[in-house]
């Protein structure tokens, strides 16, 4: 907890620095576009393109979890151990994101982006033995379209609607101590084994040298995959404030509210009983984040780095807690 302090203090130094600096160095420029203020890296589908535009964006994202929650509080490993076999100590998710944008319209844009996920999580057996499972793929592809529906006095409103294709595996194995070539519990597969709506609205209003705006997405499941479960609904919120640094670098804070519901169904291949991750109602949970954000804009093409710690988690459990994640995002325009 130390450690997560020292880290928002420092993140917050920089957030009040660079508007310091800002006042310093930064004047108004003439024209609408010279003025704007982009949405911070990690917040996609918040700004249309010019028609005709293609883009390409590379976003490497890693997500640590450590420790387990039960609700808000925390169980030990030794708890776990009394009611399985087998307890999680910590997870790593490491993500490569490719995607390609094609402004079709002054108001309409369409995106197809596509994963690649390396995800390991550690464990202890009730009889000491610690060992790593690991999976690495693809993961489920997304196809976006965003329509401007309001723009006027540096307001802008946008309809996000995205679908995303079952194409990440849900048939993940790797070696335990039960044996060779073991199928990999829920958190460990690379997609979700179901066609997903996932609709949205942004609103942006941009003064001067801010920006602020607020997303409202939500990831709706539809049928039951192939191993006769769907993954539990997604819905999410998130608010930010943008301050321009100087012609180029912009610095941003923002929270992300996420709740997502339980598994419905399970894999009939997963034993309840060996660890909690095999079970379909420990899964769902609700968590609020706070980020901190740094970007360089030239010609429109962008560079951003976005950290961000939990403030707020209640999980369905015993389930590991998220600890810090991390995004690198960037963005050629041509």
């Amino acid at each position: 907890m130390k450690n997560k302090v020292k880290v928002v203090c420092a993140f917050y130094l920089l957030f009040i620095s660079s508007h310091v600096f800002a006042k310093e160095n930064s004047h108004p420029h003439n024209g609408s576009h010279a003025n704007h203020v982009y949405g911070p890296v990690g917040v996609m589908g918040e700004h249309p393109h010019s028609k005709g535009d293609w883009m390409l964006t590379y976003a490497y994202n890693t997500m640590s979890m450590n420790d387990n929650l039960s609700g808000k509080d925390d169980v030990s490993t030794s708890e776990i151990l009394t009611d399985f076999m087998v307890s999680p100590t910590s997870m790593t998710m490491q993500m490569h994101m490719f995607g390609l944008m094609y402004g079709v319209s002054e108001k309409f844009i369409i995106m197809a982006m596509m994963p690649y996920s390396l995800i390991s999580m550690d464990h202890v057996t009730r009889m000491g033995t610690k060992f790593t499972t690991k999976s690495k793929g693809i993961g489920d592809l997304k196809l976006s379209g965003n329509y401007t529906v309001f723009e006027r006095d540096k307001q802008r409103a946008l309809i996000n609607i995205d679908v995303s294709v079952p194409t990440g595996s849900i048939d993940e194995r790797d070696g335990t101590p039960a044996g060779a070539n073991q199928k990999l519990p829920y958190p460990m597969q690379l997609g979700s084994g179901t066609y997903d709506f996932i609709p949205g609205i942004t609103y942006t209003k941009s003064i001067n040298f801010w920006s602020w705006g607020a997303q409202a997405k939500a990831i709706i499941r539809t049928g039951e995959n192939d191993n006769d479960y769907r993954l539990g609904n997604n819905f999410k919120f998130t608010t930010w404030a943008v301050r321009k640094i100087n012609n180029h670098f912009n610095g941003s804070l923002r929270i992300e509210a996420n709740s997502w519901g339980n598994i419905k169904g399970a894999d009939p291949e997963l034993n309840t009983a060996v660890v909690p991750t095999s079970r379909a109602d420990f899964r769902g949970g609700k968590r609020v984040d706070l980020l901190f954000g740094v970007d360089f804009t030239k010609s429109n093409n962008r560079f951003g780095i976005e950290a961000g710690l939990p403030i707020y988690q209640n999980l369905d459990g015993p389930q590991l807690a998220t600890d810090y994640r991390l995004s690198i995002v960037g963005q050629l325009i041509f």
